[in-house]
């Protein structure tokens, strides 16, 4: 089964996000557990979160992915927005119990000039802490672009971290075609040696999501601006190359591109003709 979908508000609860993916043809969905710029969240309504989970086994919608706020960085030079990481991350994990078994996912942070290292140490730590057995959720960290100092930059980066936790089975990734691409991984005209570099570091078991976007910028640019489907330095052919890779099909795929509501029911048709 094709499971795509795109970024939708939040702003009318689960259910609401649950009739419009299925309105544009999507099968599941992506949302900030919050404002992506600030730090709160809205207050969980039972009432809602029954009637979506009602909604969601009737209509086939099986996994969804809760992005975290950009302002969540666990490797900060800043103890206050380590702090303040640590305070949100914990909160969304409860609040994603309340729809069990789905995904979510967050950029490992930039470690703001105090090297990689640390930033590593930190962003394990912190999962370390708050990742629990009992727990239903898997966190994603996502792969970036590169840009200034971030890190998961690379899958070595990303390996790191995976290796340091200690709750394994708790994790896994969500690989970002816009920025893997950016960060230089072929994707483009090396798709197959791209995936066998990632499940010789990480492994595929561990890969659990796409973020499908185009990409703005040419190969290695580390600028991270996402693209429209086909329209970008990625292309059409690359897409279908993508979507269609066994090694790729079954995972759930979420669209970021600059689009609003009617620009991703027209992605999702499109993707939809040349899923095979």
């Amino acid at each position: 089964m094709f499971t795509i979908g795109c970024h939708l508000s939040a702003s009318k609860g689960y259910t609401a996000m649950g009739k419009q993916a299925l309105e544009i043809g999507a099968n599941t969905f992506q949302f900030f557990t919050r404002n992506p710029r600030g730090g709160r969240a809205k207050p969980i309504n039972e009432k809602d979160i029954k009637k979506f989970l009602e909604l969601a086994e009737l209509n086939g919608i099986n996994i969804i992915l809760a992005h975290a706020p950009y302002t969540l960085n666990a490797c900060s030079a800043d103890e206050k927005v380590r702090e303040f990481a640590i305070n949100t991350m914990e909160d969304d994990l409860k609040r994603m119990e309340y729809t069990p078994g789905n995904y979510y996912n967050f950029h490992p942070g930039s470690h703001v000039g105090q090297g990689v290292e640390i930033g590593i140490k930190y962003i394990t730590e912190m999962l370390n802490k708050l990742l629990k057995p009992e727990q239903t959720t898997t966190v994603l960290l996502e792969t970036m672009a590169g840009k200034g100092s971030e890190v998961g930059r690379s899958f070595e980066e990303l390996k790191e971290i995976l290796d340091k936790v200690e709750l394994k089975d708790k994790m896994g990734v969500c690989l970002d075609t816009c920025h893997v691409y950016d960060a230089g991984y072929d994707i483009v005209n090396n798709l197959d040696g791209v995936l066998k570099e990632f499940d010789q570091m990480i492994g595929l078991d561990k890969l659990k999501a796409i973020h499908l976007n185009d990409s703005k910028n040419p190969f290695e640019s580390h600028k991270d601006r996402h693209e429209k489907i086909g329209e970008g330095s990625l292309g059409m052919e690359a897409i279908e190359r993508i979507i269609n890779h066994s090694k790729l099909k079954t995972l759930p795929f979420f669209l970021e591109t600059p689009n609003e509501i009617d620009g991703y029911e027209k992605e999702i048709q499109l993707l939809k003709g040349i899923y095979k």
